[in-house]
Parts: C-alpha cells; sequence; structure tokens
C-alpha cells in the first residue's frame, strides 16, 4: 500500500474569505451538502473553513479529529478512492466512525499542499446520502479548485485564525484532562530558617507546552485564559491540608480571574486556611475600583493579597500604590547580585522601609546564594525563597538549612 508523505501544517493564517467562496463554488458545482477543508496539525485533521449544511453535517471550524479514523488518511494512503458514492455500501467507508459521526453518505476528497510542496490538508466535499454523480472529472474538478485554495491557506493571513484554533484546543484538552500538575516552593523566613509559607506554581507537560508562561499565554490568547487558572486554583488548593501546620498557600491569579465569581467563591470556600492570592506584575488592570471591590470580599474572610516582581517595572508600583497588599515581593532582578551591588543594596532597603510603613512584609524572589540570603538578612527583609532554599517540588519540600 503506497503512503504519500504529509507535512503538518504550520499554524500561522489563511484568507479565509476567499477559501469560503471558493468552498461554496466547488459545492454548488458538484450539488454536494458540505465542502470544507482540512489541515494536518500532529495527528489531527483539523477544520479550517466550511460551507453548507455544517450543522446538519457535523461538520464545526476548528475541530480536530483523529487522522486514523478518516477518509482522508485512507484517500492518501491509498484504503479508499478519491470518491465514494455510497459510503454505506463502501467495504472500508461504512465502518468509519467519521461515516457514522458525520452522517457521510457520499464523499469526494483531494489535498492540498504546502509552500513545500507536500501534503498539508484535504479539500472534502460531503453529502448526507448517497450520489451516483460524482466521478473521476469531479476530482479532477476539485483539484483545480484545491490548487488554488493552497495558496490561501499558506498565507500569513489565514494561518493566524488557525493558529488559535489550534492553541484553543490544545487548552481545552489540558483543561478537560486536567492535565495540569502544582509544585510548591517555600517561603523562609530570614531569621530563623523557618518555613513560613508556600508558593505554588503550575506544570505542564513540556511537549504540550514548553513552559508555564506559554501555557498561561496561549490560554489567554484563546479565551480559556480564566479557565486554566482556576483549574490551577483547584488543583492547588487540593493540597492545603498536606502544608505544614502554620503555614500559608500563596496562588497566583491574574486580576481578570479575580474578577470571576467561580474564581471568588473557590477562593472563599478555602477562607481561614491561610490562603494568599498572588498578582503578578505582568496582569493588566483596567478598572482598579472592580478589582479592588472584588479583593474587598476576599480580604474582609481572611485572604492575603501579594503583589509579584515589585520593582520590575511601573506595573508592579502601580498596583501597591492601588491595592495597599498584605505582602510584597521583591523581584528577582533586584535580589540578583545584592550582595555586592551597592545600588540594589539601597533599593531594596527603600522597599523594605516601605514595606514595614504599610504595614506589609517585603519577601525576596529568587534567592541563590548564602552571600544573597546574608544581606538580605542584614537590610532587615522578612521572608525569602529561591533555589538557595529549596527548588519547587512536589509535597513535602524540606529546605536547605545553609
Amino acid at each position: 500500500m503506497q503512503t504519500l508523505e504529509t507535512t503538518p501544517w504550520q499554524p500561522g493564517l489563511a484568507d479565509i474569505a476567499e477559501v469560503d467562496r471558493l468552498l461554496n463554488l466547488v459545492r454548488t458545482h458538484l450539488g454536494v451538502d458540505v465542502a470544507f477543508v482540512s489541515a494536518f496539525v500532529a495527528d489531527q485533521q483539523m477544520i479550517c473553513a466550511a460551507t453548507g449544511a455544517v450543522e446538519a453535517m457535523r461538520v464545526q471550524v476548528g475541530q480536530g479529529r483523529d487522522l486514523k479514523d478518516s477518509y482522508c488518511e485512507r484517500v492518501l494512503s491509498g484504503a479508499l478512492p478519491g470518491v465514494v458514492n455510497d459510503a454505506r455500501r463502501h467495504p472500508v467507508a461504512r465502518d468509519l466512525a467519521s461515516t457514522r459521526d458525520l452522517r457521510i453518505g457520499s464523499y469526494v476528497g483531494v489535498p492540498w499542499r504546502g509552500p513545500d510542496g507536500d501534503v498539508a490538508g484535504m479539500l472534502c466535499c460531503i453529502s448526507r446520502y448517497p450520489d451516483p454523480s460524482l466521478d473521476d472529472q469531479s476530482v479532477r474538478y476539485m483539484g483545480l479548485i484545491a490548487d488554488v485554495i493552497s495558496d490561501h491557506m499558506s498565507s500569513p493571513v489565514a494561518q493566524e485564525r488557525h493558529a488559535a484554533a489550534v492553541a484553543r484546543r490544545t487548552v481545552q484538552n489540558v483543561l478537560d484532562r486536567e492535565s495540569v500538575r502544582m509544585v510548591f516552593q517555600p517561603v523562609v523566613r530570614l531569621r530563623d530558617r523557618e518555613t513560613v509559607g508556600f508558593e505554588a506554581l503550575a506544570r505542564f507537560d513540556p511537549e504540550v507546552f514548553a513552559r508555564p508562561d506559554i501555557a498561561f499565554a496561549e490560554a489567554a490568547r484563546c479565551g480559556l485564559g480564566v479557565a486554566l487558572e482556576l483549574l490551577a486554583l483547584r488543583q492547588a488548593v487540593r493540597r492545603l491540608p498536606d502544608l505544614p501546620d502554620g503555614t500559608w498557600l500563596a496562588v497566583n491569579l491574574s486580576a481578570e480571574a479575580l474578577l470571576d465569581a467561580e474564581v471568588r467563591d473557590t477562593l472563599l470556600a478555602h477562607a481561614g486556611t491561610g490562603l494568599t492570592v498572588e498578582i503578578t506584575e505582568h496582569a493588566q488592570v483596567e478598572n482598579y475600583d472592580l478589582l479592588t471591590g472584588a479583593l474587598d470580599s476576599l480580604r474582609r474572610a481572611g485572604i492575603r493579597l501579594s503583589i509579584d516582581d515589585a520593582g520590575a517595572g511601573y506595573a508592579s508600583l502601580h498596583h501597591v500604590l492601588k491595592l495597599r497588599p498584605d505582602i510584597i515581593k521583591l523581584d528577582i532582578s533586584l535580589v540578583r547580585d545584592v550582595d555586592t551591588d551597592i545600588v540594589k543594596i539601597a533599593l531594596a532597603r527603600s522597599l523594605n522601609d516601605f514595606a514595614v510603613r504599610i504595614g506589609a512584609t517585603l519577601i525576596a524572589e529568587g534567592v541563590e546564594s548564602p552571600s544573597e540570603s546574608a544581606r538580605l538578612a542584614e537590610i532587615g527583609v522578612d521572608c525569602a525563597q529561591g533555589y538557595h532554599f529549596a527548588r519547587p517540588a512536589e509535597l513535602p519540600v524540606t529546605p536547605s538549612a545553609a
């Protein structure tokens, strides 16, 4: 059996309006119910554009189906012809899940190719009923249309829309499988090296998202940012009973997430457990009045507020001034070499004095050496976290006594 080499379509964007016009043209010419174009992404066939009776035939743009269950994979391998006049009577097509799921009575499909000439996806036409009029001439006509569609699918304009669909599907898969795990990094009181709290940090399969910040950025880009933050929050608070007595837990949330009722309800359900909400320097706050109102109910319940990355930029200082946090976290960029850099020493001292004056606790992030720890203690900084004490890990985490 001959197999055509395929190249996964790289998320990037097509001229979808023109692709839709061409799909309508081929659908009308052949008299079929639905025309769609798909792209191969990893082991999935992603629907990029579709026209016709899409609801009746359960064809959804952005939907992904396993290639191994598809007509397309079998057409490319030679197991199916390019035309199937009666899918329910064909010895191969009748047993495919796609025949049942998409209600396929007849099918015709041809590949389209990427800029490198390799197969990148398929142009397909399907109908609910058998159609004896479909023939080799139909395949040749669709091949001509597929050549034109290839040019549009390879354009930067169409690829970003598809990239968003791929990102959404990837994030949704993480949400459906709850495939985020939490690790915990201790926060240590400098004067006696006692662990006073932990920061919960999300981790993902590195083959799916290379870094956690990429995962949350992609989720936010496709409208699932709050949903992913909520999942991470729920995974974190499940470990509250496993924390050492007398310690608190900090969870990272964006301003947008804190405005979500389900997120706040989850936090309030764990009030009284020493929970702390950490807002990053990079979190965009469009309306401080709304955010302050959302935080008020949390703070009345005893949930503390921490501002992350203080000193890294204007946003964090603005957060401090507007939100009056209980904890201020000194950014790692100011902690690095604080043992020898007189400018950083002066800035750390100033921020510590400021924290003391407003009744907040200053925590230094990213401490990696005994000399940095000693200098921060000398300045009067209350607490610190970093690789010098312990790396983020599964509970229980035992900090170094060094």
